[in-house]
């Protein structure tokens, strides 16, 4: 009990983490003493114009045709279905139309750390055959009791990549969540190749819960991802690459 003597409540914030992560094993669960704190709202689709969201698009995408008629694609917010399904003309514009006839692919995950869990199926669905649908993943959202299933989806935007051509997915210690979950799915379909670090083995959707009336709040995982071929999930202890090498090497040994 000689934490409650602990007048800084930023150190008992710490110090409860600590104890926290030594007790459950659990590196994502952290205590944090945040007075202020606003619960952020669900942000709704705004109504941005098509050039601003172009130039969005841009800054979080990278696209290139390396030599050897490689395309190199490196993602740093994986979108998800609203948004993907507005501003789809402009990603095949800037993005798809370029790196479809390329004869192999190199997908950058190395800074990708945030995303939308709609988002999965959509990126999976382009390396995969319209027929027969693939069951991708089972996510179980324990705040509302429901396992959602995850299928590829027999109609896309543009042409698929398909099974064929080689798929590289470039990962580092920094890889998070639906990243991770993409990167999972993708290896255990026997569709790409991981070559990179391990990931960071975070989760696909977090809570901040208030203690009590108290300043303190508790971050912790409040879903689940269970992936149908493997049976197990990805979080906690990342997904392995099939090649390790350190993250800033990964692209040559791509």
């Amino acid at each position: 009990t000689e934490i409650l003597s602990i007048s800084d409540p930023e150190a008992l914030a710490f110090i409860l983490t600590d104890g926290v992560k030594k007790t459950i094993t659990d590196t994502r669960v952290k205590v944090s003493y945040e007075p202020g704190f606003v619960p952020a709202a669900p942000p709704a689709m705004p109504d941005i114009p098509v050039e601003h969201l172009a130039v969005m698009i841009k800054n979080t995408v990278k696209v290139e045709v390396l030599d050897g008629n490689i395309g190199y694609l490196k993602i740093q917010h994986i979108i998800g279905e609203e948004m993907a399904q507005k501003v789809g003309p402009l990603l095949l514009e800037y993005i798809w139309d370029k790196i479809l006839p390329t004869s192999a692919m190199v997908l950058d995950f190395r800074s990708t750390v945030t995303g939308e869990l709609s988002g999965i199926p959509y990126i999976v669905s382009y390396f995969t055959d319209a027929e027969p649908l693939i069951h991708i993943d089972s996510v179980y959202d324990r705040t509302t009791d429901v396992t959602i299933e995850l299928w590829s989806m027999p109609a896309l935007l543009g042409k698929r990549y398909g099974t064929s051509k080689p798929l590289i997915i470039l990962t580092s210690k920094d890889t998070l969540g639906i990243a991770e979950d993409v990167t999972y799915c993708l290896k255990n379909l026997k569709r790409a190749t991981i070559v990179g670090e391990n990931t960071a083995g975070g989760t696909v959707k977090m809570s901040k819960l208030k203690v009590a009336d108290t300043d303190f709040y508790v971050t912790v995982p409040v879903a689940k991802s269970i992936n149908p071929i493997t049976g197990k999930s990805w979080e906690m202890n990342g997904v392995a690459p099939d090649v390790e090498v350190a993250a800033e090497d990964a692209l040559d040994a791509a």
